[in-house]
């Protein structure tokens, strides 16, 4: 079986560093200008290339991020841009627009260039006009079944890729298609600023009695009506293969570098299981069990097995669920002393029973038995953001390892 991308998003250098640590086979990140997720941090032209140079040094790749629908002034400065991407040897760039993609092509024309989800890409023929102006990736508009998709791929050559969403947030609009944030929030979603108005609550007024608004109840705090569910397709490894998508693709630039790295593991050791197995592979509940360790909607396979339902939807909020809390990264660890260095990340206790992680491994638990400061003395309480703490550890650990605790009430 020829062997599938794992792509993570990478919302500043640190998550990049942590989704390939974890398992990525490769990322994809916004630069300052011209990508849809202006709420991450995005990466300056310095941050890429030291993102760049991070990744192939592990035979891992780069792709950026070119995928706003622009107004006239959004192309100022767009040439330059992609100049200076070509410098940084970056694997691709991920275009919605044919303006943009025409000026890649002019200024860059030996750039791979991947056709963003956001040009809403739904049938063979759309495919095929962009395989035959020399797109080889395709990531194909959220709204395709797995069936369309194999339909898709086996009607065009075989060296055309395609690369789909497996995991994280959904847009209850067409392929992110939505106007809703410019109406209500005067912020564009298709030039990166979506405000997210699709989370809000909302009630209903009827046409002769203005101001009157009746709650649509779904419970006593009211209804979130277009709130849809997270995308979760851990358990369909091999119906995703089979489809023919070649790359797994997971949402989440804005999200914390503890979710990259608790989902980017359990996708990849799943899809390692997978090629290691073949047809005796079994999916195994703990690696979803893994991915609700970090913070996460309910979950749903959205359009892959049959178009969503109200079954679908989240009524009763647009919160988050947060079972844990991401407490310390390690830095290093004295094999002889059993002793590791810890930068803090949330509050720890003395007493605190903690998970401890990294990639490739299953988590081991153990109490906070003893902590110290930096300068070595005794402590009952890591307080500080990113304080750096000493403690024994049961077991060896390693450089980018993640604790984790419940969270408290």
């Amino acid at each position: 079986m020829k062997k599938l991308e794992l792509l993570a998003p990478a919302g500043d250098l640190e998550k990049l560093k942590m989704a390939i640590i974890y398992g990525a086979d490769a990322v994809y990140l916004g630069g300052e200008e011209f990508g849809l997720r202006k709420a991450s941090k995005n990466f300056t032209i310095e941050e890429i290339g030291e993102g760049v140079n991070f990744a192939h040094e592990r035979g891992k790749k780069v792709y950026v991020t070119l995928n706003i629908i622009p107004h006239n002034e959004d192309l100022v400065g767009l040439d330059e841009y992609v100049l200076e991407l070509e410098k940084l040897h970056i694997d691709g760039v991920i275009v919605a627009d044919p303006g943009v993609f025409s000026i890649v092509r002019r200024v860059s024309p030996n750039m791979p260039i991947h056709l963003s989800t956001q040009a809403s890409a739904t049938n063979y023929e759309t495919v095929k006009f962009w395989y035959d102006l020399g797109v080889r990736r395709i990531v194909v508009a959220r709204e395709l079944s797995l069936d369309e998709i194999k339909e898709i791929k086996d009607r065009l050559p075989e060296d055309l890729e395609i690369e789909a969403f497996v995991h994280g947030s959904m847009c209850i609009s067409y392929s992110g298609r939505c106007l809703l944030s410019n109406y209500m929030a005067g912020r564009d979603s298709n030039r990166g600023e979506c405000a997210h108005p699709c989370r809000w609550k909302y009630t209903l007024m009827e046409e002769k009695r203005p101001g009157e608004y009746y709650p649509i109840y779904e419970n006593e705090k009211g209804t979130f009506i277009f709130n849809s569910k997270d995308l979760c397709m851990i358990d369909h490894i091999p119906e995703l293969v089979e489809a023919g998508i070649s790359s797994f693709k997971i949402e989440g630039r804005v999200k914390s570098q503890y979710y990259v790295a608790t989902v980017v593991r359990s996708y990849r050791m799943a899809i390692d299981e997978y090629f290691r197995l073949g047809n005796e592979y079994k999916y195994k509940e703990k690696w979803l069990d893994e991915i609700q360790k970090a913070s996460y909607r309910d979950f749903t396979t959205g359009f892959y097995f049959n178009k969503p339902t109200g079954e679908d939807q989240v009524y009763t909020s647009s919160s988050y669920i947060r079972e844990y809390d991401f407490v310390g990264l390690v830095l290093d660890y004295d094999e002889e002393t059993k002793i590791a260095t810890i930068e803090q990340r949330n509050r720890m206790f003395l007493g605190d029973e903690i998970e401890i992680f990294g990639p490739n491994k299953d988590f081991f638990t153990q109490k906070i038995e003893n902590m110290w400061d930096e300068e070595g003395n005794s402590i009952d309480v890591a307080p500080h953001p990113q304080q750096i703490v000493k403690m024994k550890m049961d077991r060896p650990v390693q450089e980018w390892d993640i604790i984790r605790i419940p969270r408290r009430d």
